[in-house]
């Protein structure tokens, strides 16, 4: 399976995201925000987190109009993966590939600590490592996290059942404790927690290796 993760000026979780896919066996290419196309034969495209441009005008607003944001549009378009994690979470509801926005946390403060996550869905090839109900613990690290939607897009949300993750004691405010989101097509996800950061237990726990050994997985059986 081949990955290419982005780099957008300001980006600061391209290489974890690059090791946690490695680790699941995926070959991986860096691109950088100015490429205009993907690597030949790319099956998912991680957009990492960080503080792409700055977080100027929106989080995420900036990077979603750059060169390589249209050629991730056209991969999903056909089909590929996409995994946005925290500020790739905002350049996906930026570009349009995932619905609603990630506003200020409602304590207006930038947290970072490990939280605990309910798997909502095990309809996915990111989360079938697991079962609906199952609870895992990643970090967080974000000032945006408030996921917010109108109240037609949330239950088309929870009627297609494409609300991936939420968590178990809301860090943040986002509505109906929602963390993740899926794509119509079940092939895009947008997650606000870190799970590259939690792939090996020097880092405190191995939770997040179920994403990517599932996404991995899941792609090889498509």
């Amino acid at each position: 399976m081949k990955a290419a993760v982005i780099t957008f000026p300001g980006s600061n979780c391209d290489r974890d995201l690059a090791t946690a896919f490695e680790k699941a066996g995926a070959d991986v290419t860096r691109v950088w925000h100015k490429d205009t196309a993907l690597p030949e034969g790319v099956d998912v495209v991680g957009v990492p987190g960080g503080f792409s441009f700055g977080d100027y005008l929106r989080c995420g607003a900036i990077a979603a109009r750059s060169p390589i944001a249209a050629a991730m549009i056209r991969h999903a378009e056909r089909g590929g993966y996409v995994l946005g994690i925290c500020n790739g979470f905002q350049v996906l509801t930026e570009t349009g590939l995932l619905p609603g926005a990630l506003m200020r946390n409602a304590g207006l403060k930038f947290i970072c600590r490990g939280v605990d996550l309910r798997v909502a869905t095990a309809d996915s090839a990111f989360t079938s490592d697991w079962a609906a109900g199952d609870v895992v613990r990643f970090p967080i690290a974000h000032h945006d996290g408030n996921y917010t939607a109108d109240p037609e897009t949330l239950a088309r949300l929870r009627g297609e059942d494409r609300v991936a993750f939420t968590y178990l004691d809301n860090p943040n405010g986002s509505m109906e404790d929602i963390a993740g989101i899926l794509s119509a097509n079940r092939r895009v996800l947008g997650l606000m927690p870190h799970p590259e950061r939690a792939v090996e237990e020097a880092q405190g726990g191995a939770d997040g290796m179920g994403l990517f050994r599932a996404l991995l997985g899941g792609m090889a059986l498509v």
